[in-house]
């Protein structure tokens, strides 16, 4: 097989990515290669709502603001850990500034101030926005920037297997797509004691999800190899557009558009007025889904109450639901809007005849955005449905964003940092945060690492010969084996779980042979199927104990359960037992005790550099040939 050699490796090419690799080359670690399935791939380059909200501390004036209360903001989200949380609130102006010094445009007032607007879960106005293609500007920055410092960039390479032994991170196996027909079926053997997941959350969960179709994730090798999860139970779920998968937030929702129900005979009906109890109250609680977008089974009798008649429309009366921008609602007026709608709109200078009228004169690039994907707000009205967006869970990670496997580390939508309830846009700084405090470990740590070829080779030997064995003409497509568990993960597992539902459907996953593939060319689907059912099946054990001890909670809405106890002060730990996955409650490391005495930190910071800087020296006078790729 082909073998190839880096001195630190960053599975993916998003924001987080990108800036892992920026920030690891800066610190000078040799030989830094980026591993990708696609470079266009991913949720940085082509998804919306929360990638396109930029989370972060106050920069501007009047704003009471700083690390510590940004940190006690994040860690009240429920299930954080402080350290993590006053790590993302310490990094947050640098990651923001230095997006901006490589010409990311965030918007400032005439004096210079980076003024903010509220989100979802947000008590400060922090969340600022290039637009609906945030994440994109950041991604196209960072990888300028990290190619222009060196780093090397391996497309078209599908992880498939994280070499692990005795605890410890050795490399990884990739598939190389262009060379699925040799003899190796492009199987490539990456030799490296540090690897860096940047690959955002596990898309293939859900049948119903806003990812784009490009997203795969890596989740659940992560989890076979080892690797612990941190609150898998908890998710995302909101109204999203199903043609273009984009969510429907923010202005899309705060320019009230109408809400439309089609059935199998082409009637319509606009129902939210009927399900809500008036057209008044419809209205203002459509405008609050605009800064409350993710389903919130607190909410479930205010602004959530949307999502949860859409889904009764859509999955219960088997109708079609639609965005209407070209008409007003039934019953709107300035004074059925309410005064918080009517003083935001006019603020906005957007209180005009016609949700796209508004939308056009608040957001005109939310107009854009669909008009270049074929789809014209002012005629075509828009299919929705309420989807899958974000995992707020993920891999467990320290301070360092290394996770409970030795120089495995996870930044982004990967690492499992966020709570029940986070700030909308947060994940954007939690990326270049963690990526950036990885970057900073493995810096520290690499001139004494040492790499023990031999153990990788004979995993990599075993694996081939058990990828040969999936080879089989006689099996099913890979898709038809994941189409069925992706269907009852959405019908019974996101923001309405059934504890039955959900315990049939682990037990059958447990029991399903390994995924095999017809031919070569189909392995790369026989081994993404096999990660996202590992993805679904530790997901379910969080989920199936969180509603059993906790009953509702954040995202999850159980049937039958009302709010139970929310087991304050901890988080869900979900790890690998043989050949199954089990979850328990751990508690939450504390926000640490402040230590804001400079001559105290001045030391401590100057002996830690100190010992960085010899050993790095060392290394470079006696390290053997390290070869790069």
């Amino acid at each position: 097989m082909q073998i190839l050699r880096a001195g630190a490796l960053v599975v993916g090419t998003g924001c987080a990515g990108y800036n892992a690799a920026d920030w690891l080359c800066a610190y000078g670690v040799p030989d830094v290669c980026l591993v990708t399935e696609g470079r266009e791939a991913g949720t940085s380059r082509n998804a919306g709502s929360d990638k396109q909200t930029y989370y972060k501390l106050s920069l501007a004036s009047g704003a009471a603001d700083s690390p510590r209360q940004m940190a006690r903001d994040l860690f009240a989200g429920g299930g954080v850990h402080g350290d993590t949380a006053l790590c993302e609130a310490a990094g947050s102006a640098r990651a923001f500034l230095k997006l901006n010094l490589l010409g990311v445009p965030f918007p400032t007032n005439r004096y210079g101030e980076f003024v903010g607007y509220k989100t979802d879960n947000d008590p400060r106005m922090r969340a600022t926005s290039v637009g609906p293609l945030t994440s994109r500007a950041m991604t196209e920055a960072l990888e300028r920037s990290a190619l222009q410092r060196g780093a090397r960039l391996c497309d078209r390479m599908q992880v498939v297997r994280l070499i692990v032994e005795a605890g410890r991170v050795h490399g990884l196996l990739a598939l190389d797509l262009e060379r699925l027909g040799e003899e190796d079926h492009g199987l490539t053997l990456f030799l490296t004691p540090f690897v860096v997941l940047c690959t955002g959350g596990p898309a293939l969960v859900y049948e119903r999800t806003v990812y784009p179709p490009s997203q795969t994730g890596c989740t659940g090798a992560a989890l076979l190899a080892g690797a612990q999860g941190c609150n898998l139970n908890h998710w995302q779920y909101g109204i999203a557009s199903t043609a273009f998968r984009w969510n429907l937030s923010g202005s899309y929702q705060q320019v009230l558009p109408r809400y439309v129900s089609v059935d199998a005979q082409g009637v319509e009906r606009e129902f939210l007025p009927g399900a809500m109890g008036g057209a008044a109250r419809a209205l203002r609680m459509v405008f609050r889904k605009g800064y409350e977008w993710p389903f919130d089974s607190a909410r479930a009798a205010e602004s959530s109450q949307v999502d949860l008649a859409v889904y009764r429309e859509t999955e219960e009366l088997g109708r079609r639901v639609y965005l209407d921008y070209a008409q007003d609602p039934a019953g709107f007026s300035a004074e059925a809007m309410g005064a918080e709608a009517r003083e935001y709109l006019e603020r906005s200078r957007a209180l005009a005849p016609t949700p796209i009228e508004r939308l056009r004169r608040m957001n005109p690039q939310a107009i854009a955005l669909y008009r270049s994907h074929g789809i014209d707000l002012a005629r075509d009205r828009l299919e929705i449905a309420v989807c899958a967006q974000h995992h707020n869970g993920g891999l467990a990670v320290d301070a360092h964003w290394q996770t409970s496997v030795e120089g495995l580390y996870a930044a982004g939508e990967s690492a499992g940092t966020f709570g029940a309830a986070r700030p909308g846009g947060s994940a954007l700084n939690s990326g270049q945060v963690g990526s950036q405090r990885a970057a900073e470990h493995i810096a520290f740590l690499a001139a004494r690492r040492e790499q023990d070829e031999a153990l990788a080779l004979e995993a990599a030997r075993r694996f081939l010969a058990e990828m040969a064995a999936r080879i089989d003409p006689s099996a099913p497509p890979p898709a038809q084996t994941l189409a069925s568990t992706r269907q009852e993960m959405t019908r019974c597992a996101a923001h309405l779980r059934d504890e039955a539902g959900m315990a049939v459907l682990a037990e059958r996953i447990a029991g399903l042979p390994p995924v095999r593939a017809r031919c070569a060319q189909e392995l790369p689907d026989a081994l993404r199927a096999q990660d996202v059912l590992a993805a679904q099946a530790a997901a379910l054990s969080a989920m199936r104990l969180s509603a059993a001890r906790s009953g509702s909670l954040g995202s999850a809405l159980v049937r039958g359960r009302a709010a139970g106890d929310p087991l304050a002060g901890c988080a869900l730990r979900t790890r690998r037992e043989g050949d199954a996955f089990v979850s328990d409650y751990v508690p939450v490391r504390p926000l640490p005790a402040g230590d804001d005495w400079f001559e105290t930190v001045w030391h401590e910071y100057n002996s830690i550099h100190r010992i960085a800087e010899e050993e790095t020296e060392h290394g470079r006078n006696h390290s053997p040939d390290a070869r790069g790729l």
